[in-house]
């Protein structure tokens, strides 16, 4: 149909968002009645953000994703072509396996109940993300290639939206729109060096060989947060008891447990 009609489909589908935006109603709040400072605030933002452990570690977390994690989309094109030897639509293929990855994995995460979890889901998502990046980039069978690609997408937005959800939960009001700044920074602002880095590995050592080295990264990663993970959650309790999400006389971990039953 051509890449026209891809892209007039594409468009129409931001329409969803649009209406699912317009039908929010949030309570109106008072506005700041003193000026604001843009650099203590800043500078205030950052002491916050990376002063506080389990914030500290979500956005290493996720700087590290998009610099190693996050390369497969960049060399998409040169695996369609010269690995499995295929054209636009064997990219199409490619992508629409991450696509499908991404959309499970936005059912998973909405079929959830609560945020007490959320941590496990992070290591074990990021894990995923670099078992799905190491098997496509050693496969040269499309089926394969493509079953691996779903397991990255859903490995990548989990993560993505694990982090996202349990940043916006423990993080103070009058912080959120810093903190989440310096999410966006971490995802969006990092990205393009990985692509840029992937891009001059691959054209030294290949491409899979980049795609596995990222793959390690992730695995790192996921070891390292999965190690401290009984940290975070000590810090967090304190902030989840006041919120209401957990029971203050439960005993400190059985609230995941039961979570996971349920």
């Amino acid at each position: 149909m051509g890449e026209g009609v891809c892209f007039s489909i594409n468009s129409v589908s931001f329409l969803a968002v649009v209406a699912a935006l317009a039908a929010m109603r949030l309570t109106p709040r008072p506005e700041r009645n003193y000026p604001r400072r843009v650099w203590p605030e800043l500078r205030e933002g950052i002491t916050y953000s990376f002063g506080f452990s389990p914030i500290r570690k979500i956005l290493l977390l996720v700087a590290l994703v998009a610099l190693a994690g996050m390369s497969y989309a960049v060399l998409m094109p040169v695996f369609a072509r010269e690995i499995l030897h295929g054209g636009s639509q064997t990219f199409g293929f490619l992508m629409s396996s991450a696509g499908s990855g991404a959309f499970l994995s936005t059912l998973f995460l909405a079929s959830r109940r609560s945020v007490l979890g959320l941590g496990r889901v992070i290591s074990v998502s990021v894990a995923l993300l670099g078992i799905g990046n190491a098997v496509f980039a050693c496969s040269t069978y499309l089926p394969l290639s493509c079953g691996a690609l779903a397991i990255v997408g859903f490995g990548a937005t989990a993560t993505m939206a694990s982090c996202n959800t349990v940043l916006q939960t423990i993080v103070d009001e009058d912080k959120r729109g810093r903190v989440m700044s310096f999410f966006s920074v971490a995802f969006n602002g990092v990205l393009p060096f990985g692509s840029l880095l992937a891009g001059t590995l691959a054209g030294t050592v290949g491409p899979r060989q980049t795609l596995l080295l990222g793959s390690l990264g992730c695995f790192a990663g996921a070891a390292l947060f999965a190690r401290h993970l009984p940290n975070i959650r000590k810090h967090v309790r304190p902030i989840y008891i006041r919120l209401g999400i957990i029971d203050e006389n439960r005993t400190p971990g059985t609230e995941a447990v039961s979570h996971e039953r349920g």
